[in-house]
Formats: structure tokens, sequence, C-alpha cells
């Protein structure tokens, strides 16, 4: 008979809701072998084609079965080794753990789970590649943005002992494990000890340095670096388009919560960065950002917060935990309402927000119901606190510093999808700079498809 899914125990609602540590205290070593043997073994581990860096998921779980928690640590590590971050905000439930067999009968697997156990309980030891490729070790390969493109993409170049130098922008590393991710989802000690690790191996980070601006393309190719990775990411917010976005108290989410997480706004004033939060706040969007957001709004005193979505709860972007943790925390949601207009008071500042009510009509381009506005059920809502998450774009500086890289419509840079090279031979790109905003473990794959070709190119004597 198969075993229901171990739950893994969280803070409860109300203590976690005016605190920033991690909600989840993750599963003990006995919780996490008792899940692991609900594990199939399948011969054939469809759970692996779900895995965009093609972890061998079911070896580590056998490891587990067993109580080898290194043993389990060091498979991961052959295709990952950013495992605490990935088991922490990976989406697995549409990945990995949507290939498991017992979602046949039961809840599959907790494979993100199992992979944070092993990371955080194991030791991090890493053997690099002693089959070095010959004189592969004497090249050097610049890598811009240390988000986790940029990181899985330096790491599988060290990995074989290629001189890898991280060019990182902000004054911290981590990218959007740093600036987007709130400490309650991901801890910066967990995304720090992991950087610490790849230091270990042979990486290199330079901080406060904007390619673009303190450097440029052409000067990185100057001081003989051979290839170039670009993982700047999608730093640029979205707006709605609407009037009254410039009052005070409105913010961006990629303000708000680089603020909050990076510059740790919540521990004011020991930290001199401020976030000003009122006590009735709406949050615009329906994504993982949103949901980030509005939590850490609560965290930061408001009595309200509200998440304001086009379509329904079914067609939200976020993951299915995340939305049950904002529930459960109590978070306010309306759906099926359009912001149409910022309304402010006679001192500038935000006061409420006109909106129309929608309903679903055909499906769009993304596969969801389209929002249609009803005519006649405008209605203004009162906040004071507004923040606008509804997407990012690609960061447009190195683009526009290096006008010879091809780009798309949304400014991404465009990149050939089976080896991430652009149009100019040595530079390759990945991540949300590619792709525009999507996930840490699909960025991490194209970092990986990037560092293979690279290794290629540098065979080829390219």
């Amino acid at each position: 008979m198969i075993k229901d899914r171990i739950k893994e125990k969280k803070q409860k609602p109300e203590e976690r809701k005016r605190n920033f540590n991690e909600v989840s205290f993750g599963y003990t070593k006995e919780e996490a072998v008792e899940e692991s043997k609900r594990c199939l073994q399948c011969p054939k581990g469809p759970c692996v084609q779900g895995c965009p860096v093609g972890i061998n998921i079911p070896a580590f779980i056998k490891e587990l079965q067993e109580g080898n928690i290194q043993k389990a640590l060091d498979i991961i590590y052959e295709k990952n080794l950013l495992p605490a971050i990935c088991g922490r905000v990976c989406p697995q439930e549409t990945q990995c753990e949507l290939f498991c067999s017992l979602n046949k009968a039961k809840k599959p697997v907790a494979i993100g789970k199992l992979e944070r156990f092993a990371a955080d309980y194991g030791q991090q030891i890493y053997k690099c590649n002693t089959e070095k490729i010959s004189e592969i070790d004497k090249n050097k390969i610049a890598v811009i943005g240390s988000g986790p493109a940029g990181l899985t993409c330096a790491a599988e170049l060290a990995k074989c002992g290629i001189k890898v130098t991280i060019f990182e922008g902000l004054h911290l590393p981590g990218g959007v494990l740093s600036y987007g991710i709130p400490e309650f989802r991901l801890p910066k000690s967990i995304v720090f000890k992991e950087i610490e690790f790849l230091k270990k191996i042979g990486v290199e980070i330079k901080t406060d340095i904007i390619v673009g601006k303190t450097i440029t393309i052409e000067d990185i190719f100057n001081d003989e670096y051979r290839a170039i990775f670009i993982g700047s990411g999608a730093g640029l917010p979205s707006f709605m388009g609407i009037s009254g976005e410039n009052l005070l108290g409105i913010y961006s989410a990629n303000e708000f919560l680089t603020r909050v997480n990076l510059m740790k706004a919540y521990n004011f004033p020991e930290y001199d960065t401020p976030v000003f939060i009122g006590k009735r706040v709406a949050v615009i969007g329906g994504g993982n950002v949103a949901m980030d957001s509005a939590r850490s709004s609560l965290r930061l005193g408001a009595n309200e917060v509200f998440i304001l979505y086009r379509r329904t709860e079914k067609e939200m972007p976020a993951r299915k935990e995340e939305y049950e943790n904002a529930v459960e925390e109590g978070i306010k949601f309306t759906f099926l309402v359009q912001p149409l207009e910022i309304i402010g008071d006679e001192n500038g500042h935000v006061k409420g927000i006109k909106v129309i009510h929608n309903e679903l009509g055909k499906p769009d381009e993304s596969g969801r119901r389209r929002p249609v506005p009803i005519e006649g059920t405008e209605e203004i809502l009162s906040f004071d606190t507004i923040i606008v998450a509804i997407g990012q774009n690609p960061s447009p500086l190195i683009p526009k510093s290096y006008e010879k890289l091809k780009t798309g419509k949304k400014g991404n840079i465009e990149v050939n999808p089976e080896t991430c090279e652009t149009n100019i031979p040595g530079i390759f790109a990945g991540g949300d700079i590619a792709t525009g905003a999507a996930t840490v473990i699909s960025a991490m794959g194209m970092g990986k498809t990037a560092a293979k070709n690279i290794i290629e190119r540098i065979k080829k004597g390219q």
C-alpha cells in the first residue's frame, strides 16, 4: 500500500506573518527517509525528464532510503551545485514531480523537499573533474550576472578547471536570489553558503561592476577572456500604463522587494534603507512576485493586504504552495478586477484605485481565458499603498551598450535554443535576459547548456 506524503512542519500562520524567518522547517532525517521510501524506483525514471538540469532523481532518493545522505548529495552535485536553493524555490509540481508515477494514485514523491534536505544536512564536498580537457584551464571565461543562470554556468565551467570570473553589478552576489525572493522563502544565508561553495571550486566574483557602464563587452574581450556568458536577468519592471502611477505610495515589485530583501528594509533603522507601508495595501498581479510582495507587506505591519488579479484563482501563475501560504496568513484576494486609474489625495499620495470587474472570454495566446471588462461595473477601492507586480522585462543595459547583439521585441537577447549562443560568436546568454522573467531552474538549465557549448568551443580552438 502506498503511504501518504509526509507533510513538512511550518511556522504557524499567526506567528510567521509578523516575522521574516523561513516558513518551512524542512524534513527531519527520519521524515526524509520515510518520504523517500514512497519512491517506486521506476526503471525509466520519468521524473528525470521533468528536471531542467537532469538530476538522477531515483538514484539520489535510493541513497536517502538507505540513510546515505552524503551519497545522495554527491549524486545531486553531479548535475546541480545549488540544491539548497532549488529545493526551496523551484516549481517541482510542474516539473519533476509532475512526471512522478505516484501522480496516478497519490501525491507525488516530495522530490524538492528531499533535495532541500540532502543539501541542508549533507556536507558540501565537490571534487572537480580531474580529467580536465587539455590546456582548458588556461582559458578565461567571463560571466555577467550572478543570478541562477550565471552561477550555474560558472559552476559548470569551474568543475572542468576553467578560470571563471563573474561580474556582478550589485554589492552582493545572487541576483534575483538575493534581491527578489524574501527571506521567509529563501534565507540569504542559504544563498551565500552555496555561493561560497562555488568560490571554493574556483569561481571568482567581482561585485559593484556594471557591464555597460563600469566596463564594456569590448573591455572584457580585450582582457583576454575567450567567451562571455550574459545572465543579467530581467530587472526592468512593467507598469500598467494608467493615470496616477507616479503618485507617492506606489512601488514596482522590483523596487519594493529589493529594498526589503537585499537592503534589509525590514530591519530599519538598523539598516538605513527604509520602506514605508500603509495600513491597507493592494498588490496588482497573480504570480509568485505578487505573493512575495503581499506577504512581505503583511510582515512589515500592514493591517490588510489585498491581491487584485484580473482573472480567477484557476488562472493564477503563482505556485499553489505560495498561494496557500498567503491565504493561511490572511492575504485577501479579489479576482476578476482590472485597474483603470489610481487616485491620489491633495498631497500627491495614493488613496485608492478605480477598477472594473471582468468576466472570462476565449483563451488568449497564453492559453488562459482572456479577461473581458463588464461595462458599468466600475468602483473605487481605498488603499494607501499599491505594489505593481505584473511582470518584468529583460535588463536593457547590455543590449543598448553593445548594439551588435540581436534582440527580440521585448528587449530579450536572442539565442540559439540548442547552444544559448547569440548572433555574436563567443557570446552566450541565458536566463531571464534571454527568455523574460521565468523560473530559477529554467535559468539554471540555460546556464548548463551555455557552459557545455563554451567548453565545446574551447575544444575546437575557437
